[in-house]
């Protein structure tokens, strides 16, 4: 019988949420920047572009060319591959840099994050198994979640994923695929070498994995010479995946990305893509491709990297008074992120509470984990602030960690 009141029936209670959305926790690193939005606040959290680099005035000539010239099409629905002129684009920059690509290689993406959430759809079924580095970027472990994929970390080492245990983990585990930033890592700032690069694309080759190739930083080196690409290396290049944005190198705002990959898992990701967001919007698209056209990008990204450059040697040569002794930190030769660790027994989480009341803020490093987590790491990012603003953020870090580790 339905209850009722003197009003009426009791309606029933809507059904629940699907157990994926249950079981996936949202991003501690947002819930972090949400607590910081006070202007008074100095923010090594977020991995934000710097606002004042972006080449506003340029974009904005580039949306008003579009609009003025090609109203009807730019205003349109479009295709769910991408704007032509927009991959043809990307195909060259990546042949400049040694990866010969043709446009039709390539799929347009609300942003890198979504061509992970193609892949996921197009790959996965619930209870397959995904290899990560180990820590590795948090909402990649999100993506992974809500495709009931199993996780299951490689270890790493301050030269990135280690072979070895690479090898040993395909072998035992038999996965569908292996998600790496290899260059500039997220939350680490590592970096692949080449002789590591071939081993797992060799791996790969041996055992028949998927590589992600997550390529967001890439073009943010501020020394050293370039790695090639696991997708450019001959043993992996059928099953490599590579994805990339262009949140870090123009604005996050446009929320632009690409991914290129063989032909049958690339026309799996439009079928997907097509029941998403049916394609990336029309003008955006139309703009960035102006953009591209008519400015120089490697200028505009030689500015920001001199900025940034600036701001990592700021952050890193404070460090040591900054943090307490017996604290170690690594020097990345470009991207947009420091990993530090404090003494042993040290929590970042806890003490970041003394930080924020101090005014700065930093990510603890315990939830980009896949396995057991190390409470004393942190990730620091360096792109936000100027160099006096990172000095004074520092200050105020040291005075929070030496009140909180006494």
């Amino acid at each position: 019988m339905t209850p009722s009141t003197s009003a009426g029936p009791v309606p029933a209670p809507a059904p629940p949420l699907a157990a994926r959305a249950a079981s996936v926790g949202s991003s501690p690193v947002r819930e972090i920047l949400a607590l910081t939005e006070r202007p008074e606040v100095i923010s090594f959290a977020g991995g934000l572009p710097a606002p004042e680099l972006f080449a506003a005035q340029e974009i904005r000539a580039a949306y008003d060319g579009v609009l003025a010239d090609e109203p009807r099409r730019v205003l349109q629905y479009s295709t769910t591959e991408g704007d032509p002129a927009l991959r043809a684009a990307v195909a060259g920059r990546l042949a400049a840099r040694g990866l010969p690509t043709g446009p039709d290689e390539l799929v347009v993406t609300t942003g890198s994050q979504q061509a992970l959430t193609l892949l996921a759809t197009a790959l996965l079924e619930p209870g397959d198994t995904v290899l990560v580095e180990d820590p590795t970027y948090l909402a990649a472990l999100q993506c992974f979640g809500f495709a009931g994929a199993r996780v299951v970390p490689v270890r790493s080492d301050d030269a990135g994923l280690d072979p070895v245990a690479l090898a040993e983990a395909v072998e035992r585990e038999r996965p569908k695929l292996l998600y790496l930033i290899p260059t500039f890592q997220n939350p680490t700032g590592r970096t692949l070498p080449l002789e590591r690069r071939r081993a797992v694309a060799e791996i790969a080759a041996r055992y028949g994995m998927w590589i992600v190739e997550d390529d967001p930083y890439g073009e943010l080196r501020f020394e050293g010479e370039p790695e090639p690409w696991v997708a450019a290396l001959p043993q992996a290049a059928d099953r490599t995946v590579l994805l990339g944005s262009f949140s870090k190198v123009l604005a996050p705002g446009l929320r632009l990305g690409w991914l290129r990959a063989p032909a049958a898992l690339r026309r799996a990701c439009v079928v997907v893509k097509q029941s998403l967001d049916l394609h990336c919007s029309t003008v955006d698209q139309a703009a960035a491709a102006r953009y591209l056209a008519d400015n120089d990008l490697d200028a505009h990204l030689a500015r920001v990297r001199d900025a940034y450059r600036e701001r990592r040697d700021a952050l890193l040569g404070g460090l040591a008074a900054a943090l307490p002794p017996g604290s170690t930190w690594n020097h990345p030769q470009g991207g947009m992120f420091v990993w530090a660790r404090l003494p042993e027994g040290a929590d970042a989480t806890e003490l970041l509470h003394d930080a924020v009341a101090r005014d700065v803020a930093y990510v603890p490093g315990a939830p980009f984990f896949a396995g057991p987590a190390d409470p004393a790491s942190l990730r620091l990012s360096f792109t936000t602030h100027s160099p006096e603003e990172i000095r004074e953020g520092l200050r105020r870090l040291g005075g929070a960690l030496r009140a909180g580790t006494r």
